[in-house]
């Protein structure tokens, strides 16, 4: 692949080769509300970008800045990110999702020169932006609304490569704490992007005629790596907004989409959907994700005739492992073999490398003379962790997983959602998969809780099917249900039913969230059901 100085400079060759072409498409209902084109072409979009690339330069915004956007899931990020991009200015995506602590800590964090996004979330942004104890300036009118930049910390050192330029500051999800901001390159955006040149045929995109559906919002790798490919390739992005069971195959009618993004956590609730007489005619050839439930990857196959190919991959690396041959193992959590480029092994605690089939950690590098080539260029203003992720001169990438003769890699569970119960090392992702499997549990969620006797407990906090009483009866059935499929020491010891799980914007759960004032046996909807656990030949 041929990298240029910049995604912009991609982007610009692609509207030249693909200026009739689509390249960004929202569903009507959407572009109805917003009061948008349906469909926006490369030339059409270049001259947005191009515009507003001028009226950045004249307030002054160029290398070593650094600009939040705040324009969720729509098209108008895409032209500030790309006009920023073409300046050498870094952009910080913005989760609108967030607390205003959560979300002051991001912008206080990145040192941002401005802020801009939409008109309706001015009021957020101000409390976010009051919150920092910092004057940022803030923008709903675009970057005419900005008044002279004060820059408190002053801009980022130039860079003399622009390829190696801060392109954007991507926060990872915070699932075990504060976030860290990941600093992304040029050349990383166009690697992740190209990476996708990489798939087989059956797979590969067409281009210049591709249209791709991703409901990842764009403050996630996912979302900013589709988009790469999109340009890579003269495809279309469709952007279909927060993810919606009930719009999706009428948005996917609508935009042409053959292809789209998922996330786990969307297939059961499509599966949920009334069955239609359009479910294996969408026109959709194959859907790319994580995540799914083995327990449910088949009954979406059958029902929608759309192959769920699973990938593995880290807003670090960029770059994705992707199960891209048969025989899929959709039975299991297998999640790909590395396409070149990308290196993978499975290590033991003191980074050697482990025996085939045996549980360890994902550890990945570009290559041994490269290990670090278009992956993230580090935690912003975090050394010592970025250092302590790539130890050994691998990166870590805190999954468990493990690796068959064949070359595929299959997930076992994060690292820090391993229960220590007893000596025995339980995987919570095992456990949530079997509770999940029941009627009567609709979401779940697993973790570990301190235990007097056995270091750790098993806990399933529960989100109970419709009209199904939440007490101590379904408690024990749910025990029973898991003790049926699992070994006597893995089914929960407690299980909590609450309302809700606290998620982050990208759908995952935040267990630390789970118990923000502490675990305390005495909590409204916890049942203790230890005494289940017993040892039997």
């Amino acid at each position: 692949m041929d990298l240029k100085n910049s995604l912009y400079e991609q982007f610009r060759l692609a509207a030249e080769n693909f200026a009739t072409s689509s390249f960004l498409a929202v569903p009507r209902r959407l572009a109805q509300a917003w009061e948008i084109p349906n469909e926006i072409l490369y030339g059409e979009a270049l001259e947005r970008v191009d515009a507003l690339r001028n009226d950045y330069a004249a307030q002054g915004i160029g290398e070593g800045d650094r600009i939040a956007l705040a324009f969720e899931s729509r098209p108008e990020f895409v032209f500030h990110y790309l006009a920023l991009n073409a300046l050498g200015a870094c952009i910080v995506p913005l989760n609108t999702d967030l607390t205003v602590p959560e979300m002051s800590y991001q912008l206080g964090h990145s040192g941002c020169s401005a802020v801009l996004g939409l008109a309706a979330l001015a009021p957020l942004l101000r409390r976010a932006i009051e919150a920092t104890g910092r004057n940022i300036p803030l923008s709903t009118n675009g970057p005419q609304g900005l008044r002279a930049l004060w820059r408190e910390h002053g801009r980022s050192a130039p860079i003399s490569k622009p390829m190696e330029r801060e392109a954007a500051i991507l926060y990872t999800s915070g699932t075990t704490g504060q976030p860290k901001g990941c600093v992304l390159t040029n050349v990383y955006l166009q690697e992740a992007a190209g990476y996708n040149l990489q798939l087989p045929p059956h797979l590969a995109f067409a281009a210049g005629a591709e249209r791709q559906m991703n409901p990842l919002p764009l403050y996630h790798m996912n979302a900013i790596n589709s988009l790469g490919a999109a340009i890579m390739t003269g495809s279309c992005y469709v952007m279909p907004g927060r993810f919606s069971a009930t719009h999706w195959w009428d948005d996917v009618a609508d935009t042409r989409a053959t292809r789209f993004k998922y996330l786990g956590i969307m297939i059961p609730a499509l599966l949920g959907q009334p069955a239609a007489p359009r479910d294996r005619h969408s026109g959709v050839k194959v859907a790319f994700g994580a995540g799914v439930d083995p327990v449910l990857h088949e009954r979406f196959e059958q029902r929608f005739a759309i192959p769920l190919i699973e990938v593995w991959g880290m807003t670090e690396s960029g770059r994705f492992m992707c199960v891209d041959q048969e025989p899929r193992q959709i039975h299991t959590r297998a999640c790909g073999r590395p396409l070149p480029g990308l290196e993978a092994r499975i290590v033991d605690d003191s980074g050697q490398e482990v025996p085939h089939g045996t549980t360890g950690e994902l550890v990945v590098r570009h290559s041994a003379q490269a290990p670090r080539y278009g992956f993230f260029s580090g935690y912003l203003d975090d050394p010592a962790a970025t250092e302590a992720a790539w130890a050994g001169g691998w990166f870590h990438s805190g999954d468990l997983c493990t690796r068959a003769a064949d070359g595929m890699f299959t997930f076992v569970d994060r690292k820090k959602n391993i229960v220590r119960r007893s000596g025995e090392n339980i995987s919570s992702a095992e456990v949530e998969a079997v509770l999940a499997a029941s009627p009567l549990v609709k979401q779940v969620a697993v973790a570990a809780v301190p235990d007097a006797l056995r270091d750790e407990e098993v806990l399933a906090c529960v989100i109970a099917a419709d009209e199904v009483a939440r007490d101590r009866t379904l408690a024990l059935s749910l025990h029973a249900f898991a003790e049926q499929r699992l070994a006597y020491y893995k089914p929960p010891g407690w299980i909590y039913f609450v309302d809700e799980l606290p998620i982050t914007g990208t759908q995952k759960v935040q267990k630390h969230r789970l118990f923000p004032d502490g675990f305390r046996p005495d909590l409204p909807g916890l049942h203790d059901v230890r005494d289940q656990k017993r040892w039997k030949k």
